[in-house]
């Protein structure tokens, strides 16, 4: 059985941009944390053009085309084997 080695201490300190605009990383590990008062925006600006009524889905990604096809000839049915062994 191996032992777990101990945890070890937490070297950085949180730090929120908006209250320490000057502090340096270069002297010590900083660990970003806002506070309430200066939280970056949950809204992004492309978020008005989603609609609710949209339905994202993959039949619509880059290359879908070609997976499709190579779909269709992997999982293709065999053609039916004659007695001696030749394909009709």
């Amino acid at each position: 059985m191996t032992e777990q080695p101990p945890d070890s201490a937490v070297v950085a300190r949180a730090w929120c941009p908006g209250c320490e605009p000057f502090a340096d990383p270069i002297l010590q590990i900083l660990e970003v944390r806002y506070c309430d008062q200066h939280s970056p925006s949950r809204d992004g600006a492309d978020d008005g053009y989603v609609t609710p009524d949209s339905h994202p889905s993959g039949g619509a990604e880059a290359g879908g085309d070609a997976n499709r096809l190579w779909c269709e000839l992997l999982h293709r049915e065999a053609a039916p084997v004659t007695t001696r062994g030749r394909r009709r």
